[in-house]
């Protein structure tokens, strides 16, 4: 009889310890639906704060690029005598202009690669100025690919420093 006894509170103890494993064994739904909103309420505060820093990166890029195109231009006038024609562009600090008197002064490439604006347009040229400042504008049309455009589709250009 004493044996019986201990079997069934051997197996009364086993049973606690199946019972016990199961609920330590994995998560309920209801934890699971917690961490979810957790997880919505950080990502909806968070990335529309990473949205508006794309988009000054892209026109600080711009800038970066405009200013760079800028110094060259300058470089091909001192060394050619003039600035780039609006027809001849900005291809000119890449490839010596037709222009045989021209080509025989030039001393470029004056940049390895005309780069596309960070919206994958190409940049623009103009000379002379069309904003009264300085001698030629180079630009970006900005998010919206056109000319002119106000706040996110504003032009990025020379004339604005």
């Amino acid at each position: 009889m004493k044996m019986n006894i201990n079997c069934s509170a051997n197996n009364h103890s086993l049973t606690n310890q199946k019972e016990n494993h199961r609920s330590a064994a994995g998560f309920t739904l209801i934890e699971i639906m917690v961490v979810v909103v957790i997880l919505g309420i950080l990502a909806a505060t968070i990335i529309p704060q990473f949205i508006g820093t794309t988009d000054s990166a892209k026109i600080g890029t711009a800038n970066s690029n405009i200013a760079e195109m800028e110094t060259q231009i300058e470089r091909f006038s001192l060394d050619v005598g003039r600035y780039p024609t609006t027809q001849e562009g900005l291809s000119v600090l890449v490839e010596a202009p037709a222009d045989e008197e021209a080509a025989a002064a030039w001393r470029g490439p004056y940049i390895k690669l005309l780069r596309d604006d960070p919206w994958g347009n190409p940049y623009q040229y103009a000379s002379p100025s069309t904003h009264g400042v300085g001698q030629f504008d180079v630009w970006s049309m900005g998010a919206d690919g056109a000319d002119g455009g106000e706040g996110d589709n504003a032009d990025i250009g020379s004339w604005q420093k």
